[in-house]
């Protein structure tokens, strides 16, 4: 099943979590109502959702319990994207102003974490104490990264581990539970739901590999922001680390990235963009990307041999190939 195939056949699912978020962040204040749907309005891949639902196939699937998780998690996933916005400066995202740039930093943080507390009030209509511990967890390791990736800023000497380690916290970990929780929740064995975790672990490397790429490589039109946006606010990823390590070009893009930092994020970042494009760190990190989803299909091959298995693995390979 193509992927378009695939949401258009949980397309009454993800109808169903797209009214309970808006319900559950709605709020009788209209200013904070209108800031926590602003971003929920934009719209958005629901990758976490979809593969909450698909993991839920392994169990006894029930949608009102998987609602109960999926929802959770696109919305601590919308919280991050607010705070992140506030932190990174960013004036767009999904082709929309942002919460900051549309009102100000104080309402955007301030709507990220009501979005964040909304989260945790929906899952903890789910008696299980396990989902909790994971779900705490993961949140305390998002935190994490994403002090590390500020105190990163422009740490043009940081190593790959320390990037990977980053995007593990930032990106990959919520990912991953997304596959396990809807196991979890619906009654799957402990071997297919740790199974699926290791599946969107690989998945969510990729994955943000990809963004990390795209945000280089990609259009204004495709990916929704200005490219080059991650070095403008100093955040170094792997395609510019590995093209640090080329001794040709290290000096011109250290200069690059110097004058970037100087111009406190409002400098123009096309020249080390072009640098890197030129360098072999596109095709190293894209090396790097191939190997985690080549992880996360095998992660799949002891899983029961049922529709959500393929579909998994459909989605492993469009997020592979994306393009957005």
């Amino acid at each position: 099943m193509k992927l378009m195939q695939l949401y258009a056949s949980l397309k009454s699912e993800l109808q169903a979590i797209e009214d309970q978020m808006a319900l559950t962040v709605t709020s009788d204040l209209p200013l904070l109502s209108e800031t926590s749907l602003h971003l929920l309005k934009a719209g958005g891949k629901r990758i976490r959702p979809v593969l909450v639902l698909l993991a839920g196939k392994f169990g006894d699937y029930s949608l009102e319990t998987l609602k109960k998780v999926a929802v959770p998690l696109e919305l601590i996933h919308m919280a991050t994207l607010v705070h992140d916005d506030v932190i990174d400066d960013a004036d767009t995202r999904r082709g929309q102003l942002t919460v900051k740039s549309k009102w100000d930093n104080r309402i955007a943080m301030f709507t990220g974490d009501y979005i964040y507390a909304k989260a945790l009030t929906v899952v903890t209509d789910l008696e299980q104490p396990r989902i909790h511990q994971i779900l705490s967890g993961t949140i305390v390791q998002v935190c994490i990264g994403e002090m590390e990736q500020i105190r990163d800023f422009f740490n043009v000497d940081q190593s790959v581990r320390n990037y990977l380690r980053r995007i593990r916290r930032k990106t990959a970990l919520l990912i991953a539970i997304s596959c396990q929780l809807g196991a979890v929740a619906t009654g799957a064995p402990a071997a297919i739901s740790s199974a699926l975790y290791r599946f969107g672990y690989n998945l969510g490397m990729n994955f943000q590999i990809m963004d990390d790429l795209l945000d280089l490589c990609g259009t204004e039109k495709a990916i929704g922001k200005p490219p080059g946006s991650d070095l403008r606010q100093g955040n170094i990823t792997l395609p510019v680390l590995y093209a640090l390590q080329e001794d040709a070009l290290r000096g011109r893009l250290l200069a690059e990235i110097e004058a970037i930092k100087a111009g406190d994020g409002r400098s123009d970042s096309s020249a080390a963009v072009k640098l890197v494009r030129s360098s072999r760190g596109i095709r190293e990190a894209e090396r790097m990307a191939d190997r985690y989803i080549a992880k996360a299909l095998r992660a799949l091959d002891t899983l029961p041999d049922i529709p959500a298995k393929r579909n998994l693995a459909d989605i492993a390979r469009f997020v592979a190939k994306r393009s957005y």
